[in-house]
């Protein structure tokens, strides 16, 4: 066999198709992202107690849990040869719905349904569902995709540039109310309103989802059934074969699950970080609990400016990461996700917004890790078969922590004095947990597959 092919059978892609593969992912981790930096924000501006986060935290992961699993399972015996996909239809359909619901979660303080009122959680918490179900549907194609269509020796370049543009996404999202307030948008609302600053925001963020999302659609063809068959060595009907989620889940390599016990740990700790870095900034640095108040409101905004910092460091780390040698990258993974464990715990020390730009510097390093290696270990060590329903089945790994986390803080929050920072330092410890179980992975690759006649040219 020559080992200069492909080893799943594959055709190396020209670097343009590889970028329009993700290219919608800029917009879809925009909407992410401001959900994500905005939602405790909207949630204690409305009236939220900061114990009964929790709840409200806990329905993205819910959503995404659901829906990513049945996206990949109906996706892959879906084909729509006019939108020339498989995946792409969902893209679509995600998009659509994301965007309405982007323009409403920022209005759930608008409609006069009263401060901390049931009828107000309720709307925005409904919203916020619809907004992660959405992003999920529309997620996910783009991490199909690169299952699909890329092989192994680009594989690494394709969740590269999937990186960088969810991280050029992600800063554009966290800076935008920091931007808006500096050119006199209004940073501060009557008691109960989100403020206008954010609101744009969300609406900017809705219009690039859109744009970016239609490069994807009209640039990239996928293989149609016979074609992947042919490319991944399976046949058409493998795909259609009748296997429960549990079947597959039995079958699926170690290489799944000691992965997923690294993303346990450190989805725990990001799910508190997006709940809680709000209050906690406000209260160290600002010294206000007030959601109503200026500082409250700059608090948010700077959250921004340090997830974008957050999102910055991890573009640059990951530049680094993919340098280093195959042996090495176990040392890159654990070494990553423990300097993120001292971004973490360093927050709860620090009372100096500059210093605390170091912190999530640290934070984004282990960002950087967990978007560049999880993916590619457990897509290497899988088969063309049941790709989709294999990848939604892994996306497990990052919703079930996140509703673990949520739950556990109704009895740790209090727990823990019921300070937002202190819920930081617990976070540290959990990340540098993950950073340890990181020597429990095993890589593996997929056996190849005969190799189809050539293949080799650029598409």
């Amino acid at each position: 066999m020559d080992n200069n092919k492909p080893k799943a059978g594959l055709p190396n892609l020209k670097p343009s198709t590889i970028w329009m593969i993700n290219f919608g992912f800029l917009g879809v981790q925009m909407a992410f992202t401001l959900q994500s930096s905005q939602m405790s924000r909207i949630f204690q501006t409305i009236g939220a107690n900061p114990n009964d986060l929790g709840w409200f935290f806990i329905l993205p992961p819910l959503a995404g849990l659901i829906v990513q699993p049945l996206v990949g399972y109906f996706s892959d015996r879906t084909w729509a040869p006019k939108l020339s996909g498989r995946r792409l239809p969902y893209l679509l359909l995600g998009t659509l719905v994301a965007v309405i619901v982007m323009c409403l979660l920022p209005n759930s303080g608008s409609f006069g349904l009263g401060y901390a009122s049931i009828a107000a959680m309720s709307f925005a918490a409904v919203t916020v569902a619809f907004l992660d179900l959405s992003s999920n549907v529309a997620m996910q194609p783009f991490k199909m995709m690169i299952g699909d269509m890329v092989n192994d020796e680009q594989k690494s370049y394709a969740y590269g540039i999937q990186s960088f543009l969810s991280n050029t996404g992600a800063v554009l999202a966290a800076i935008f109310p920091f931007i808006l307030t500096m050119f006199g948008i209004a940073n501060t609302a009557q008691k109960g309103d989100v403020p206008m600053s954010v609101k744009l925001s969300f609406y900017v963020g809705a219009i690039i989802l859109i744009i970016t999302s239609l490069f994807t659609v009209l640039r990239v063809h996928e293989y149609d059934p016979a074609t992947y068959a042919k490319y991944h060595g399976i046949t058409e009907e493998d795909n259609e074969e009748k296997v429960g989620m549990f079947e597959l889940l039995k079958k699926a390599p170690r290489a799944f699950w000691t992965v997923t016990l690294v993303q346990f740990f450190c989805w725990f700790a990001f799910q508190y970080l997006w709940t809680y870095s709000n209050g906690a900034i406000a209260a160290n640095v600002w010294h206000t609990t007030d959601t109503a108040s200026a500082g409250f409101q700059d608090a948010g905004n700077w959250y921004g400016i340090l997830a974008a910092v957050q999102s910055i460091a991890a573009v640059i780390w990951s530049y680094v990461l993919a340098k280093l040698p195959n042996k090495f990258h176990k040392l890159g993974y654990a070494g990553s996700l423990a300097l993120g464990a001292v971004g973490f715990g360093s927050v709860f020390y620090i009372h100096d917004k500059w210093l605390l730009l170091v912190s999530f510097t640290l934070v984004g390093i282990a960002w950087a890790a967990m978007n560049t290696y999880p993916l590619t270990i457990v897509t290497n060590a899988l088969s063309g078969k049941h790709m989709g329903t294999y990848l939604g089945l892994f996306n497990g790994s990052i919703c079930l922590p996140q509703i673990v986390a949520s739950l556990a803080s109704f009895v740790l929050f209090p727990l823990f004095g019921g300070e937002q920072t202190n819920m930081f330092l617990f976070s540290g410890i959990i990340m540098l947990l993950g950073a340890l179980s990181v020597f429990l992975i095993k890589e593996t690759s997929a056996e190849a597959p005969a190799e189809p006649d050539q293949i080799d040219g650029e598409i």
